[in-house]
């Protein structure tokens, strides 16, 4: 599924994130969202959430 809409992201949801610190290498961190940072309902980038271990990142997959 695609991380770029709202829609898509709910609290609890199983998903890869790409923190600031991690762009250049385009590591992935796996997590649950805790909440969601982003009130736009589309960003090109992916919707900013913050996973329940703290760390906080945009959203680049979906997991089912």
């Amino acid at each position: 599924m695609d991380g770029r809409d709202r829609k898509n992201i709910k609290k609890g949801t199983k998903v890869a994130i790409l923190q600031k610190q991690d762009e250049r290498s385009g590591t992935l961190t796996h997590g649950v969202v805790q909440e969601i940072l982003d009130e736009v309902g589309f960003h090109l980038k992916g919707i900013e959430c913050k996973l329940k271990t703290g760390q906080v990142g945009r959203v680049k997959m979906i997991k089912l």
